[in-house]
C-alpha cells in the first residue's frame, strides 16, 4: 500500500500540451506541485498548429492564462497586444510554445498515453482504492513503453482527434467511409496551394451549424471572388431550419469577432456564394459514376451532387485510455454530471456557462479531472477562458486551499444568443422560459479577404 504522505511526492501527471493543459502545469507550478505534462505531439499545441490557418475569436488578453503570464515574465516574455486576434499558428509559437520551453523538462513530446489506472487495482475493485497512486500507461516516439505513477491525473486531451461523422444519429453515414478522399473533418486553409486546388471552382457541401461552418462557408465564399476561384459555391446543410439565432449572436455578442463570423455566413447565403438546405439530416453518401458526391436524407431527399464534403458536426471525446478509471459522466454529453446542465444544448443555445472549477469537474474517482475541451464532452462553444479558471480552480484544491478552490474569479462574455432547444427546432415546453426572442436577424457583412475569425478556443 501507497501511503498518503509518499503519494503526494508523486507529480500530477497533465495529458497534453495544449492550452489547458500547460495553464494547469503553470497553475500546479504556482503551487509548489510537481506537474509532468505528457504530450503525444513533437511540440506545444500540436492540435492547435493544425487549425493554424484559423483566426481566434478571442483577443490575446483572454487566450493568456495569469499564472502562465507569471511563469513567463522573468524570461523577458511580453504579452501580444491584447486587443489583438491570434491565429491558432500565433498563439501556438508566440504563447504556448514559450510557455512550454519555460516549463522545461516538466512537458514530454513523444508521449502518447494510452491507458490510466489505479496502481494495482482495475475499475471493479473497491479496496484501498483511493490509497493506491494513478498509473499512467505511456508509449514514447521510439515505441518503448512505461507506466508512471501519479498522484492525480488531469487529462487536457481535448476533442481534435475525434471530430463527429457526417450521419445525423451520430454515427457514419452509409458511404461515409468509401467516399473520405473527398470528405475533410477541418476547416479548409486556402492559403495552402494544393488546398486551394482542391475547393476552387468546385462544389463543396458545408455540413454545421457552429463557428467552424461560419469559418469554413466565408472561406469559400472569399475564394469564389478570386479569379482562380471562379464557381467556387457552397451547399450549407443544416440539420435544424433557420432561424433568428441559426447565425450566433452577430452584434450583440459580447466576443465582437464570433458575431461577425455568423454575419459573414449569412452574408455567404444572401450574396449567393451558397445555398441553405434546412433540416437535412444526412443518411448516406452515394458517389456518382462521374466521381461526385449525392448526400442523401433521412427522409430520402437528396442533394445535387458536389465535388467534396467538408463535415464540421461538432468533436467529441476520446474515452478509451480511461475506460479503467470510475467516471462520472453525463450520458448524453459525456461531460461531468455536475457542469453537463450548464452547456447542454438540449436546454439551452446561449452558450453562457456559470464559471466552475474542482466541485464540477470531479468523478468518482477521486483526484481524476476531465478538463479544458474535453470536459464539455460532446458540447461546443468552449472558451479559454472556462479552461483557465477550471485548472486554477483544481490546482488549488490540489494544494489543499479550499477556498481559493471554490471561489470564482472569472467572468465570462455574453453570446447574444438566445432561443429554447439547441438541436430541434420543435422546443419542449419544459424549456420555453429559455426563450425570449433578443436576438434579431443578423445584418449583412461583406467578406474581405481571409480574415474572418474563428473559435476553436
Amino acid at each position: 500500500m501507497t501511503s498518503p504522505a509518499t503519494s503526494t511526492t508523486l507529480p500530477v501527471i497533465v495529458i497534453g500540451a495544449g492550452p489547458a493543459g500547460l495553464a494547469a502545469a503553470a497553475h500546479l507550478v504556482d503551487r509548489d506541485i510537481d506537474p509532468l505534462v505528457l504530450e503525444t505531439g513533437p511540440a506545444a499545441g500540436a492540435a492547435v498548429r493544425q487549425w493554424g490557418h484559423v483566426r481566434l475569436f478571442s483577443t490575446w488578453s483572454e487566450v493568456v492564462d495569469p499564472a502562465a503570464e507569471k511563469l513567463l515574465a522573468p524570461t523577458g516574455w511580453t504579452a501580444p497586444d491584447g486587443r489583438t486576434y491570434p491565429s491558432g499558428a500565433d498563439w501556438a509559437t508566440l504563447y504556448l510554445q514559450p510557455l512550454a520551453d519555460v516549463l522545461g523538462d516538466k512537458v514530454r513530446y513523444g508521449a502518447t498515453v494510452t491507458g490510466v489506472s489505479r496502481q494495482g487495482r482495475d475499475r471493479i475493485v473497491d479496496a484501498d482504492r483511493e490509497q493506491q497512486p494513478f498509473t499512467v500507461r505511456v508509449v514514447n516516439a521510439d515505441g518503448s513503453e512505461e507506466r508512471i505513477p501519479a498522484r492525480a491525473v488531469i487529462d487536457a486531451s481535448g476533442t481534435w482527434s475525434t471530430p463527429s461523422p457526417i450521419g445525423g444519429d451520430g454515427l457514419p453515414a452509409l458511404g461515409e467511409h468509401a467516399a473520405a478522399d473527398q470528405i475533410s473533418y477541418r476547416i479548409p486553409d486556402l492559403k495552402d496551394p494544393a488546398t486551394r486546388a482542391r475547393y476552387a471552382g468546385k462544389r463543396t457541401a458545408v455540413i454545421g451549424s457552429g463557428a467552424s461552418a461560419f469559418t469554413a462557408l466565408a472561406y469559400l465564399a472569399d475564394l469564389a471572388q478570386f479569379d482562380d476561384g471562379a464557381g467556387t459555391h457552397a451547399t450549407w446543410i443544416l440539420r435544424r431550419g433557420i432561424s433568428g439565432s441559426t447565425f450566433g449572436g452577430g452584434e450583440a455578442d459580447q466576443l465582437p469577432a464570433r458575431g461577425a463570423l455568423g454575419l459573414a455566413a449569412k452574408a455567404a447565403v444572401d450574396e449567393g456564394f451558397a445555398d441553405a438546405v434546412t433540416g437535412f439530416r444526412t443518411d448516406a453518401v452515394e458517389r456518382d459514376t462521374d466521381g461526385r458526391l449525392t448526400l442523401i436524407a433521412e427522409d430520402g431527399r437528396r442533394l445535387d451532387p458536389v465535388d467534396e464534403v467538408i463535415v464540421l458536426t461538432g468533436l467529441r471525446p476520446d474515452l478509451s485510455f480511461v475506460s479503467e478509471l470510475r467516471l462520472g459522466l453525463d450520458e448524453r454529453l459525456q461531460a461531468p454530471v455536475e457542469l453537463a446542465p450548464l452547456i447542454d444544448p438540449n436546454q439551452h443555445s446561449c452558450g453562457t456557462v456559470y464559471p466552475h472549477g474542482v466541485n464540477e469537474l470531479s468523478h468518482p474517482e477521486k483526484d481524476l479531472y476531465l478538463v479544458g475541451m474535453k470536459s464539455y464532452g460532446r458540447a461546443p462553444t468552449f472558451l479559454a477562458m472556462t479552461g483557465y479558471e477550471q485548472v486554477r480552480s483544481i490546482a488549488a484544491h490540489l494544494a489543499g486551499d479550499r477556498e481559493a478552490a471554490e471561489r470564482v474569479e472569472l467572468t465570462l462574455p455574453e453570446t447574444g444568443v438566445c432561443g429554447g432547444a439547441g438541436l430541434f427546432d420543435e422546443r419542449p415546453a419544459a424549456t420555453e422560459e429559455t426563450g425570449g426572442g433578443c436576438c434579431a436577424a443578423p445584418a449583412t457583412l461583406t467578406i474581405a479577404g481571409q480574415s474572418a475569425s474563428s473559435g476553436g478556443c
